[in-house]
């Protein structure tokens, strides 16, 4: 069976309410579909009418459904009247096998029948209905699909058009606090989270999402080997001194095995000046070969702008103290280290498989999402055309 291309629209609502880190492991665990793009749009006033202008009549064997759809969208995606300010949704793509079937069915109805949570609108969608006249009182149906191959692409591409001007990061969204004291800062889930279907992914943003801060940029990518040079360059620096702490106690306690005898420290310290930036270097390729599966002394240089072979996920979050939140719900670099509830100790294996990385300030937070380009994402277009344009 050939490989498809599905789309989830995660509506504004649940990300309001923290719940997109659960929306996205039951997908990952429950289709075995690969997650291939992630953006944040802030949906214009014309992208909310027309979408909900092709939900109306999209199915005509079901005008109920189609008049909820249409009229949850102009409700929910339209920017506030007063501010203007636009609503926070997310649009995610998965690839695979029978991607559309799968990702419809994991979603389920939204007329639900027994409320057990074994479809995403079962656990966080609503539709309540007035027990005698049978009217519609409340609907959320947490996500939005489209049933059928023909009915993703007419949805992927009314959006595609639009991506430029409504995705990227997005300022200024209805629900996220302003001010001086606002600021962004980046998270990006590294290769660990990604080699196998599984919750992680997921579990980490609902953690994440305890910090009260706000998903305002995302992106699914495969990180260069250029970009993790230029993105973990600082780190050469801080390896050397690390080395420089432990290498003469060491280099000391090896000796004295080797040799038999008392190996006393301090006159090695001299060689470890001489060994800091080899044992910097090697830690450094290793670093770069975790991110992106290549040893940058072993790549070619026409392959060191091309997209690597391991997969991560930028998330630019944003709010008041944004950079110190993340950092301690994060932990110690060293997930040993780190305290218990956090999220290396947690999901972290050692100092460099330690499930995320969080920008250290907020200038930082700026250099980083420069290198990774968090506000474009052309493989995200690409993707969506060469499945249907």
């Amino acid at each position: 069976m050939a490989k498809e291309l599905a789309c989830v629209l995660i509506n504004p609502y649940p990300i309001r309410k923290s719940r997109t880190g659960g929306i996205i492991a039951r997908y990952l665990v429950r289709t075995d579909l690969k997650l291939v793009g992630a953006r944040i749009i802030g949906a214009s006033h014309a992208l909310a009418e027309e979408f909900a202008d092709y939900l109306g009549k999209y199915d005509p064997s079901d005008p109920e459904k189609c008049g909820l759809f249409s009229k949850y969208v102009r409700r929910a995606y339209t920017p506030d009247e007063t501010t203007c300010r636009p609503h926070r949704s997310m649009l995610l793509l998965f690839e695979g096998e029978d991607a559309v079937r799968k990702i419809f069915e994991v979603t389920g109805s939204i007329r639900q029948r027994w409320c057990s949570g074994q479809t995403i609108r079962d656990t966080y969608g609503d539709l309540v209905r007035d027990f005698k006249t049978n009217h519609v009182e409340y609907f959320e149906p947490a996500v939005l699909v489209g049933p059928t191959p023909k009915v993703v692409g007419e949805m992927l591409r009314l959006w595609l058009k639009n991506l430029p001007a409504d995705a990227g990061i997005v300022r200024g969204a209805y629900d996220v606090e302003d001010g001086d004291d606002v600021e962004q800062t980046l998270v990006m889930l590294k290769p660990d989270n990604w080699r196998q279907p599984s919750l992680r992914a997921g579990n980490i943003m609902d953690l994440i999402s305890s910090t009260g801060l706000h998903i305002v940029g995302v992106k699914k990518f495969a990180m260069s080997v250029d970009q993790a040079e230029e993105f973990y360059g600082p780190v050469r620096e801080s390896l050397k001194k690390v080395f420089k702490c432990f290498g003469a106690d060491r280099a000391a306690q090896a000796l004295s095995r080797e040799f038999g005898f008392p190996v006393d420290a301090d006159p090695l310290k001299g060689l470890c000046d001489y060994l800091a930036p080899l044992f910097a270097e090697r830690e450094f390729e290793n670093i770069v070969e975790f991110m992106t599966g290549f040893r940058p002394s072993n790549c070619l240089p026409a392959a060191r702008k091309l997209p690597g072979r391991e997969e991560c996920l930028a998330i630019v979050y944003e709010g008041v103290d944004a950079v110190n939140k993340i950092r301690d719900i994060l932990g110690a670099t060293d997930p040993l280290k780190a305290r218990p509830g956090s999220i290396r100790r947690e999901f972290g294996t050692n100092i460099m498989v330690n499930a995320a990385h969080a920008s250290d300030s907020a200038e930082n937070a700026r250099r980083e999402m420069r290198i990774l380009d968090v506000a474009n994402d052309p493989h995200f277009e690409e993707l969506i055309r060469e499945y249907y344009e």
